[in-house]
């Protein structure tokens, strides 16, 4: 007996209108509660909060309309103005230690050496740990090695400046280190060896064919350590609060040296007052103008560089 041939099946009927019609159809269908946890979680919140950046309120069903008063408040705010310098300050020294150091470990470990994945784990494990958990613990770790000098981390302003950077390193180096071997490990492997035929040297190899082509990788660690400097919050309210403060001499007011635009934003919120939840909400909107205008100018610019393999 002759045995049947299988009927072969074209791609061209897979992809076939009839079959891809009631599949078009129902895509909304499986979409709807993605879209709408969008809406209802990330949406809907950022509107009122931009609506309630106009209103002193004490909840968000009893208000009253006050215009642009919230945002005078804010820019009048010396805390808030000397928060954002400081902010600008620390977070360019993490993004550049952070990025740096983070690229120097993901090259080292993609170089042949025995261990390497025990590496990978250990340096990328501090990163699974709780900002609040990190920032208390390293509060005793500075205390600990400070106490020998008499003084510890709230005293001054320069131990809380270097003690975030530390902890920011710490914690974030392991997770860019893995984006830095991602685009290190894509890089095409005719091209190293073309460098090597032709002579180049370790320097010229890096600059000339690894940065390059490591861009894409870049683009993201720096979009990464440039939001979540500007972001910072729980790690600056566990290790300093914002501590210690002087007194300015201008307004007689206290200023927190080592708060943080996010800390002072929740401080600003906390305090009593009729406009402190309007003005709070108001640094919020600034606040996030600040960091996405930042953030898109960012990738623009490393964006423009990538190379395309």
């Amino acid at each position: 007996m002759k045995k049947k041939k299988k009927k072969a099946y074209s791609h061209s009927s897979v992809n076939s209108r009839l079959l891809r019609r009631p599949i078009e159809r129902a895509g909304w269908f499986f979409l709807m509660p993605m879209v709408a946890a969008f809406l209802i979680g990330f949406i809907w919140p950022f509107l009122q909060g931009m609506f309630l950046s106009f209103c002193k309120f004490t909840t968000t069903s009893e208000w009253d309309w006050v215009g642009f008063k919230n945002y005078a408040r804010a820019f009048k705010d010396s805390q808030f103005l000397y928060s954002f310098g400081y902010t600008a300050l620390w977070t360019v020294v993490s993004v550049i230690l952070i990025n740096v150091l983070a690229f120097t470990v993901a090259y080292a470990l993609t170089q042949s050496l025995k261990g390497t994945n025990i590496f990978r784990t250990v340096f990328f494990m501090p990163n699974l740990i709780g900002g609040i958990v990190l920032g208390y613990i390293w509060n005793m770790i500075f205390n600990g090695i400070l106490s020998y000098f008499n003084t510890d981390i709230l005293r001054e302003t320069k131990y809380g400046f270097w003690g975030l950077i530390i902890l920011m390193c710490w914690q974030q180096i392991g997770y860019m280190m893995i984006i830095y071997i991602a685009g290190l490990q894509s890089i095409p492997e005719d091209m190293m060896e073309a460098a090597k035929i032709d002579g180049a040297s370790g320097w010229k190899t890096l600059t000339r064919i690894t940065i390059p082509n490591v861009m894409p990788s870049i683009t993201i660690c720096m979009f990464l350590s440039i939001t979540n400097g500007f972001k910072l919050f729980d790690q600056n309210l566990a290790l300093t609060g914002g501590q210690p403060f002087t007194i300015n001499p201008d307004t007689g007011s206290a200023v927190h040296t080592t708060e943080m635009i996010a800390l002072n934003i929740y401080n600003t919120f906390t305090e009593s007052g009729q406009f402190a939840k309007g003005t709070a909400q108001a640094k919020a909107v600034l606040f996030f103008i600040l960091v996405a205008s930042i953030g898109l100018m960012q990738l623009k610019a490393t964006r423009d560089k990538e190379v395309q393999q």
